[in-house]
């Protein structure tokens, strides 16, 4: 099934380009090369291109690529906050339906994004769109629970969006949205072989990339297919340790009962923060 691919995002002229705000951390880092949000910002173009180029068969109806339509913000999201060596990499899985899939950003509650990380930008909805899962961007009104949970989690903690993304940083492993007729979502870990084998070729490079461009001491999945992911492409005998958090999807039992609690526990019996 052909996904719902517009113009590649290197043809498009969002905000952040080299004089605005966004783009003030980009650059030529001390070494002379480039810079870790500019190394953050190339694996993601070369990511959407990748993952836009693939074909889904059914169940799958309509795929989204956040990282084509929603770009601006997405780009903004990585060079605000992508610059500089990073103590923790947090791993979701894919874009869920009101959050990243709407604004581009990762896990993307739309107030945290727009409130508090200051963050909003035009996005132009695919062509062919889903009817029971429309691309309203920043004025989609809806609440996307799993990061309301972490964003909410990450203000208490830290205080600021700076504060927190100055030892952290937040990636999905897959940019695309899977949607079956009904509406459904279908998660990767439920594509076919054939299928996930393609899309894990493109998302494993891009979580390398990302992984080197940070340079954190730990990588934390959020959840157990993104931990799996982690210890696959990384190992368990590198550079960066490997851990898990509860995913904080409503679906989840455990999550509903205190995720930020839950969260902060595992954090503390690893050691993640010292």
């Amino acid at each position: 099934m052909p996904s719902d691919r517009q113009s590649p995002p290197g043809r498009q002229s969002p905000p952040g380009g080299p004089s605005s705000p966004e783009s003030s951390s980009g650059g030529p880092s001390s070494s002379g090369g480039p810079s870790s949000s500019d190394r953050l910002v190339a694996a993601a173009r070369r990511l959407a291109a990748r993952a836009g180029g693939l074909r889904f068969a059914a169940p799958v109806a309509h795929v989204y690529n956040p990282l084509d339509y929603a770009w601006a913000a997405h780009e903004t999201y990585l060079r605000r906050f992508g610059e500089g060596r990073k103590r923790v990499v947090f791993l979701g899985m894919n874009p869920g339906p009101f959050g990243m899939m709407q604004t581009g950003v990762p896990f993307g509650e739309i107030p945290a994004v727009r409130d508090w990380m200051g963050i909003e930008a035009a996005v132009r909805p695919p062509a062919a769109q889903h009817p029971k899962r429309p691309i309203l961007g920043f004025a989609c009104r809806r609440s996307e629970v799993s990061g309301r949970r972490l964003w909410g989690w990450a203000a208490q903690r830290f205080g600021t969006a700076d504060a927190f993304f100055s030892q952290c940083f937040v990636l999905n492993y897959c940019p695309l949205v899977f949607l079956e007729a009904s509406g459904r979502n279908r998660t990767p870990e439920q594509l076919p072989a054939a299928e996930s084998a393609a899309l894990h070729e493109a998302c494993d490079e891009h979580l390398r990339e990302a992984i080197a461009a940070t340079a954190p001491q730990w990588a934390i999945g959020i959840g157990g297919f993104a931990m799996r992911r982690l210890r696959q492409v990384l190992g368990d005998s590198g550079p960066v340790r490997i851990g898990q958090v509860l995913h904080p999807s409503p679906a989840s039992p455990a999550a509903n009962r205190g995720w930020s609690e839950a969260v902060d526990r595992s954090l503390a019996e690893l050691g993640v923060f010292g």
